[in-house]
């Protein structure tokens, strides 16, 4: 029983196939470069844009019985340590979210809570040399992160407002609500 042989490719079709696909090449690769070129700013976002830290009844809850929520690498690739904190009763309004350290410190130093003077700590976690700074309950002069509730889920926006987190220490005076419910909440005022 003869066998069928397959297709045949000779040299004139290997070099037509190599040419098409070396065409197509050339064409998507200035396609891209004519899209990147003909825009005039380029956003760059690294890690997620959204951290969701939790339901609001639970996670006030734990706050009131433990102090501020440490979330270690929040949404990026091991350099966004933040604090969640609730200030009040009402756990639909009063969160704050704001960094583990201050900007320029080295990771080694980063801030713990004090539960007894209700105030955060500088310390080294290595033998790095950190001030020793306090912040109060509010993170007052750390680098602070919209948060919003949504579906009673406590949402940190991470790459909002990018220049300003970029310029460091800027406070955001709609970060929270400061009803007459509220503490004072004098630090986030402009």
């Amino acid at each position: 029983m003869p066998v069928a042989r397959g297709p045949q490719i000779n040299a004139r079709s290997a070099v037509v196939v190599g040419l098409t696909g070396i065409i197509i090449a050339l064409l998507l690769g200035g396609m891209v470069l004519w899209v990147a070129s003909s825009s005039d700013t380029v956003a760059i976002s690294l890690g997620d844009a959204q951290f969701d830290a939790g339901f609001t009844g639970r996670q006030a809850e734990e706050i009131a019985a433990r102090g501020p929520i440490l979330y270690a690498d929040a949404g990026s690739a091991g350099q966004r340590d933040l604090f969640i904190q609730h200030i009040g009763a009402d756990p639909e309004v009063g969160w704050l979210a704001f960094s583990a350290r201050r900007v320029g410190d080295p990771r080694d130093c980063s801030i713990v809570w004090d539960d007894g003077s209700r105030t955060f700590a500088l310390v080294s976690s290595t033998d790095a040399a950190c001030d020793a700074v306090s912040f109060d309950e509010l993170g007052c002069g750390l680098l602070r992160y919209p948060v919003e509730v949504i579906d009673d889920k406590v949402i940190v926006f991470l790459n909002e407002n990018q220049d300003e987190v970029d310029a460091a220490l800027a406070v955001d005076s709609n970060e929270v609500d400061a009803s007459a419910e509220d503490p004072d909440l004098s630090c986030l005022a402009s």
